[in-house]
């Protein structure tokens, strides 16, 4: 065989394996696990971080108020140095709708080794600590959550013995680039992290979704959540793995009932929220990156290339192992464009999603390297290593 087809027998093992042997990361059918309603209702706190977020607020903040929950539960919006409001319209909101009471505080600048989110929920747990909450809801600014979401989340937590409950918010699809790049976005993510191996007891994989986190309080003492993660920047893989290293149950699944309706309309906007994070998730090491952009090559690129190339010179081995591979891949992410509710022919779109991804990987070492990695909202964050004060175990 030529070396093209050799290359695309190589992608499809490649794609066998993944398709059978991580954690059939590919299905969608991972809801939240068997629960009944508790005899006693747990009293919860629910923090939001909030960095210029007035434009999502009314959205968001109204569906946290309107909770339809049997127990004590209350809401404390943190605002973390905005500019734009967050503060006012997070009051007004709150007068406007009523519901759940709400709290609004402000903590200042984080101190070096600290992100501002994560020093932003210390503080709301913080304020929280006085009305000892059995549970913390943490949850972002931008997702909004249907009436009986805090219920359902109880339930699990208490029906399954979880220290955390998590579900990926569902987000938004919309725009053309939204279209092509969000469930992609899941689809890696569930096939980094396969959301049953997550719940086994045990096991190392560890993660969760920020956007929707229901954490035991005194698994998060346990934990020294959010101290031992501080300078996080993926703080809800880091804040899961901390749990589980602490002997917490956690579990992670999509949601149906809890949506982020944060818009990214254009490219830019979706290529920075992927950048900010993509060469921490890496570890900031050079050689894995290498590592990850081969694997992005075989195993997402090279399928349609080997079809079209051996088409092109009459290699019928490197065809039809790429188009092998190609049927496979295409087949793997076909449930996740279901649960997008999202035209099926997208998944021949999947390879070219990859390559940008490929792409904003490669461009996020490059910005971290400029001093530039790792910025969000007028914020950037040094590699972890540089701040001696930080936990060795927090590390993404």
């Amino acid at each position: 065989m030529s070396a093209v087809a050799w290359i695309s027998a190589a992608s499809l093992a490649a794609w066998l394996w993944l398709l059978v042997g991580q954690g059939f990361f590919w299905r969608t059918d991972l809801r939240l696990p068997p629960r009944r309603e508790p005899e006693r209702w747990p009293a919860v706190a629910v923090v939001v971080p909030a960095r210029d977020e007035a434009g999502v607020l009314p959205a968001s903040l109204p569906s946290l108020l309107a909770q339809d929950y049997p127990g004590h539960a209350e809401v404390f919006l943190v605002d973390d140095g905005s500019t734009d409001g967050t503060e006012e319209v997070a009051r007004e909101l709150s007068e406007r709708h009523g519901g759940l009471p709400l709290t609004v505080g402000s903590p200042g600048e984080p101190p070096p080794g600290w992100t501002g989110k994560l020093w932003a929920v210390r503080h709301g747990i913080g304020l929280a600590r006085a009305r000892e909450p059995e549970y913390l809801l943490l949850t972002d600014a931008d997702i909004a959550h249907e009436p009986d979401s805090l219920r359902e989340l109880v339930a699990a937590a208490e029906s399954g013995g979880f220290a955390v409950v998590s579900q990926m918010a569902r987000l938004r699809v919309a725009s053309v680039w939204e279209r092509l790049v969000v469930p992609a976005f899941v689809y890696f993510f569930a096939q980094l992290y396969p959301f049953r191996w997550i719940a086994r007891e045990g096991g190392r994989t560890a993660a969760a979704a920020g956007g929707c986190v229901l954490l035991r309080a005194d698994a998060a003492e346990r934990a020294r959540v959010p101290d031992a993660i501080r300078h996080a920047v993926i703080d809800d893989v880091a804040l899961a793995r901390a749990v589980k290293r602490s002997g917490g149950h956690i579990w992670l699944g999509l949601a149906d009932r809890v949506d982020s309706v944060r818009p990214y309309p254009r490219l830019a906007d979706l290529w920075r929220m992927v950048a900010r994070s993509a060469y921490a998730q890496l570890r900031h090491n050079p050689a894995v990156l290498v590592g990850t952009v081969a694997g992005l090559a075989v195993i997402y690129l090279v399928p349609p290339v080997a079809v079209a190339v051996g088409l092109a010179v009459g290699d019928a081995s490197a065809a039809v192992l790429g188009g092998l591979a190609w049927l496979v891949m295409t087949a793997t992410y076909l449930p996740m464009l279901r649960y997008y509710r999202q035209p099926l022919w997208l998944a021949l779109t999947l390879p070219a999603t990859a390559f940008l991804y490929l792409l904003m990987t490669v461009d996020s070492a490059v910005q971290h390297y400029r001093g530039r990695g790792a910025a969000w909202k007028g914020r950037t964050y040094a590699r972890p290593e540089t701040h001696p004060e930080a936990a060795p175990d927090s590390r993404p």
